[in-house]
């Protein structure tokens, strides 16, 4: 009996063992897939990724407004919301993989990110220079930035021994019609007239297919002119309710915040609209607020004024124009 015992003793030690070998074996690899190194994306066709699907808003299920555009080896950055280096982990891009940023207006939303791109970058570590792209006032931001994390910089990068490049900025302000070749990517910048400050709509082609990522909320004539002949158009889209409609249900609302939220966004009202006289085939919305419980109440909705596809991207959801 006590042999029995013994046995019995040994086979449950030797069980749990195993079960706990198999709980850090399992517990090991989640954290390098939380924070080991990333492979290089590789794309055979132009791919665009919803990198944050948010708004300027906070909402951990929904990082800060970046898009991703990928193409061969290559990726490009539109926009670095709050949250971007988690986002791009989640993503599956290395953050030192993109080498160009693309801002579509200098709103704090679409630049938060930045300094956090550059310098969680560095650490990856960045080679060489992030080159950024954007609207007039880019480069007195970009300055302001560096200014300000001057000293910490030379901190890091000599007690690390990191390339000091890879904390350095190229700027690059543009306007309406300029256009470039990267690696192949015809890149087209539009000017978006009419808003608080200079924004730009950006068209990305690759071998024969065409997306539009232009997620200011203003000229929806431009944009529409703009987005004409692409295969997707990645735009935002905000459900503002009247205060008559907000006190029916019991909520208490600014009817003057809410009026000047509807001039810096476009309405999911009107979003359908932009993308059928631009004759998109696709439509993704992005930064989306309220954040919609269910798909269908976007696309029944939008679905009134727009008879192509609606996509409601998740953070990290790759798309195909």
């Amino acid at each position: 009996m006590n042999v029995r015992l013994i046995l019995y003793g040994l086979v449950s030690a030797v069980l749990v063992v195993s079960w706990l070998s198999t709980c850090v074996i399992y517990r090991a690899a989640e954290i390098g897939e939380l924070v080991g190194p990333i492979e290089a994306r590789d794309f055979n066709e132009l791919t665009l990724i919803a990198v944050g699907s948010g708004s300027g808003y906070e909402n951990p299920e929904r990082m800060g407004p970046s898009t991703a555009v990928g193409w061969g080896s290559q990726i490009l950055l539109v926009d670095a919301g709050r949250g971007i280096a988690e986002a791009l982990r989640a993503a599956k891009i290395p953050i030192a993989q993109p080498r160009t940023l693309l801002f579509s207006n200098l709103l704090p939303e679409n630049t938060v990110g930045l300094d956090d791109l550059l310098l969680t970058g560095l650490r990856a570590p960045r080679t060489q220079p992030l080159r950024v792209v954007g609207p007039a006032g880019t480069r007195a931001l970009v300055d302001g930035l560096l200014a300000a994390h001057a000293s910490g910089i030379a901190a890091e990068t000599r007690s690390l021994g990191l390339p000091p490049e890879g904390a350095t900025i190229e700027v690059l302000e543009v306007g309406d019609g300029w256009n470039e070749e990267l690696d192949g990517l015809r890149i087209t910048a539009g000017a978006l007239a009419g808003g608080p400050l200079a924004a730009l709509a950006w068209r990305v082609e690759w071998r024969g297919r065409r997306a539009v990522v232009a997620t200011t909320g203003w000229a929806p004539d431009a944009v529409a002119e703009f987005a004409r002949g692409a295969h997707l158009l990645v735009h935002e889209a905000v459900y503002l309710p009247n205060p008559d409609e907000l006190e029916d249900a019991g909520v208490i609302a600014d009817p003057e915040r809410l009026r000047l939220e509807a001039g810096l966004h476009t309405s999911l009202l009107d979003v359908g609209a932009v993308a059928s006289r631009a004759g998109v085939p696709k439509l993704a919305l992005v930064r989306m607020r309220p954040p919609p419980f269910f798909s269908i109440q976007v696309t029944t909705l939008v679905g009134k004024t727009y008879e192509g596809k609606v996509i409601i991207p998740d953070d990290g959801e790759e798309m195909v124009p």
